[in-house]
């Protein structure tokens, strides 16, 4: 493993970090896998050197963060040397506050997702969306407080458009407020779009890039079918339940660019999924990609990754296929 700085704090994280959506109640995804199919995976990641773990209170409405603190707890982590994130933003309940970004939803899920985690602080505490219906003064204060309380050591935010994000760091540069260290984006060789205007936002910031889906939901590993392949089965359980996806990629050009990560991979001799998140490592600005493991195979492509350095000449070849998306994600 390879370790780096989280954006421009001076912490430490792995290169890699562990998305927790994966872990949790099946009642929330049938993919979800609870605690004894997950305790393996998580246990095996922080052996190979993953000290940076992502999860979110909606993640199976709060499963993964119990889940993701007894790891913490019962693998014997060092609480000081790992990095724990989570989110706040997406309903809680059918409750009219139990969303969003106001001051009352943010205060009383951090102390919510505290006592899932049983911890006293979170690393990092992310938006996981922009609100719109809450004024980012009452958003940016109220997240300032919890910095400040000594609930989170960081802020983060995840996606949306960049000209809202300036505006955010902007209000908290203007009244000293601690400001957003990283950004968690939709990002991968399928969906590039966030390098015209987030990313280089980021880099002039300094603000850490940990992308999500950097496997585009396993697309780029190669297993998924064309609308006409489709009917003839071979897909996975979350490919052919994942209706996000769907909305995502599947477009003509997105299989040319799988096309073009296969023949790279054959060349060397590896999986898919290396490539592809060897070539997000060479990103500028990337702190850590967030990578879902279901399965042990795919946990021990993602590690290898780490050491597969690609040439200038094929991440051009990666490169080359890709055709301009639609915005997509940030909802």
């Amino acid at each position: 493993m390879e370790y780096g700085n989280l954006g421009g704090t001076g912490t430490t994280v792995s290169r890699l970090a562990l998305g927790m959506m994966t872990y949790g109640a099946k009642s929330w995804r049938d993919w979800v896998l609870e605690w004894d199919d997950a305790a393996p995976l998580i246990r095996r990641a922080y052996e190979g050197g993953i000290t940076f773990f992502d999860t979110a209170d909606i993640y199976s409405l709060g499963a993964s963060e119990e889940i993701t603190g007894r790891a913490v707890r019962e693998f014997g982590m060092n609480r000081d040397e790992v990095v724990i994130a989570t989110k706040v933003y997406n309903p809680m309940g059918d409750g009219r506050n139990d969303r969003g970004l106001s001051r009352k939803h943010i205060m009383a899920s951090i102390d919510a997702s505290l006592q899932r985690l049983k911890m006293d602080y979170v690393d990092l505490y992310q938006i996981h969306r922009a609100d719109h219906n809450t004024p980012i003064e009452e958003s940016l204060d109220a997240l300032d407080d919890v910095v400040r309380a000594g609930k989170a050591r960081y802020l983060g935010a995840s996606s949306m458009f960049a000209w809202e994000f300036l505006k955010m760091l902007e209000f908290q540069k203007q009244h000293g407020f601690a400001r957003f260290v990283t950004m968690q984006n939709h990002y991968n060789l399928l969906y590039r779009e966030e390098e015209r205007e987030m990313n280089p936002l980021c880099a002039a910031e300094n603000v850490g890039l940990i992308p999500w889906s950097p496997l585009a939901r396993g697309f780029l590993a190669g297993n998924r079918k064309t609308n006409e392949d489709k009917a003839k089965g071979g897909e996975t359980v979350r490919a052919k339940s994942d209706a996000f996806a769907h909305t995502m990629y599947y477009r003509e050009a997105d299989f040319k660019v799988v096309d073009r990560v296969t023949e790279v991979a054959q060349e060397r001799g590896v999986k898919n999924a290396q490539i592809a998140l060897a070539w997000m490592l060479t990103k500028p600005g990337v702190s850590a990609p967030i990578i879902g493991a279901s399965k042990a195979y795919q946990l021990e492509d993602a590690l290898a990754a780490v050491e597969l350095k690609l040439t200038e000449d094929e991440v051009k070849r990666l490169e080359e296929p890709y055709e301009p998306h639609p915005v997509l994600g940030m909802h």
